[in-house]
């Protein structure tokens, strides 16, 4: 499976906030929305950066109270890993586990086209293993 294919079930769409946003507008967002990472962007196409949950955690130990008034662009991880729609979920889980990340945009021709978190991924795979599981019992039943 791809993530193309992962998209077109659970949609495309990605929650975003701008740099200058502050963190505790930012983690309302979050919770308003459900949500565990935000894609930091200006225009809602490109890719500024990202803030998750952890992320969060480690600002807050690092500033403590200060922190709600920090601005995301302040806090949020710049170096943002990324997937394509084409590449296979197999691939996106061993990317997220090299790079110790749990979402990951998808990027298109340099746009954001999606966001794929660790969640989903472990669901698609789960959702694989069962169907497996099921043709392989419908085939033992056959051959009895």
């Amino acid at each position: 499976m791809q993530v193309h294919d992962l998209l077109d079930r659970k949609g495309s769409s990605v929650e975003t906030t701008k740099p200058g946003s502050t963190v505790v507008v930012a983690v309302s967002q979050m919770r308003l929305r459900g949500v565990g990472a935000l894609v930091v962007s200006e225009d809602g196409r490109s890719i500024d950066g990202i803030l998750d949950e952890r992320t969060i955690v480690w600002s807050f130990a690092h500033h403590s109270r200060a922190l709600a008034d920090l601005h995301v662009r302040d806090i949020m991880r710049r170096q943002v890993v990324t997937c394509a729609p084409t590449d296979s979920l197999k691939d996106v889980m061993a990317k997220m586990t090299v790079n110790r990340v749990r979402h990951l945009p998808v990027v298109e021709r340099g746009a954001l086209v999606g966001l794929v978190s660790i969640g989903d991924t472990v669901k698609s795979r789960l959702e694989e293993l069962e169907l497996e599981t099921s043709v392989l019992h419908d085939i033992a039943l056959a051959r009895r």
